[in-house]
């Protein structure tokens, strides 16, 4: 490695290295497929959840369309809350954040049996939110932790400029893996649903504890 290269990695701030992302996605993914399989809507996937909202309200179904507002509106609370975190707490936003996440998925599993769609659909919109709003990107670089349109394009894009001589496949090479490590937590996340309801939870908030644990590492971080 050249030492521009060392210089740049060495100013990566912690919660911008790519085992933080990869966990992350791993994460969305997860919560994602827990929630459809769950409750018939996605945790991250607002786009999914306002088509669905304005196809069912278009053939008058309001029954089915109003079932996708409420993780709507935990979503945009979710965003509210972390740009106040992101102002207060600055550098700490990101170990706060994966702390709230994780006390909201414990809350959300003990409560699930009593209020399933309270604490299932509202509570991890809100913490999908959350994530997505705090941690932005991976060495850098614009990323989503909760979709992976976004980077599916970048995946795309960098391999193009790849093969044009013209880019380092060192950034298309992470987005793609981001992709893939959605997926398997999609995969992962639908089968635990499934087999274990009751404990599939426990899956993300581990993940989450290492993000923590990384986050708040000494040995990681320079400047930043």
């Amino acid at each position: 490695m050249s030492t521009m290269d060392t210089a740049a990695a060495s100013s990566i701030r912690r919660d911008e290295t790519v085992p933080i992302a990869l966990l992350l996605a791993f994460t969305g993914g997860y919560l994602d497929a827990y929630t459809w399989i769950m409750h018939g809507v996605m945790a991250n996937a607002q786009t999914a959840n306002l088509v669905l909202l304005w196809v069912y309200g278009s053939i008058g179904d309001w029954t089915k369309a109003l079932h996708f507002v409420p993780p709507i509106l935990a979503f945009a609370i979710g965003i509210v809350v972390a740009s106040w975190l992101r102002r207060a707490a600055r550098e700490r936003a990101s170990a706060i954040s994966t702390l709230v996440e994780i006390l909201l998925l414990v809350t959300i599993a003990v409560l699930h049996n009593r209020l399933p769609d309270l604490a299932g659909t509202l509570g991890i919109s809100f913490v999908a939110a959350v994530q997505s709003a705090v941690f932005t990107r991976v060495e850098g670089v614009l990323y989503s932790s909760v979709m992976i349109t976004g980077n599916m394009r970048q995946a795309i894009e960098g391999m193009f400029a790849v093969a044009s001589r013209n880019g380092s496949l060192r950034s298309p090479g992470i987005f793609a893996v981001l992709c893939i490590t959605f997926g398997l937590g999609a995969a992962l996340g639908a089968f635990a649903t499934k087999q274990i309801p009751n404990l599939a939870l426990g899956v993300p908030v581990i993940a989450l504890l290492v993000v923590l644990l990384r986050c708040e590492s000494p040995g990681d971080e320079t400047s930043p």
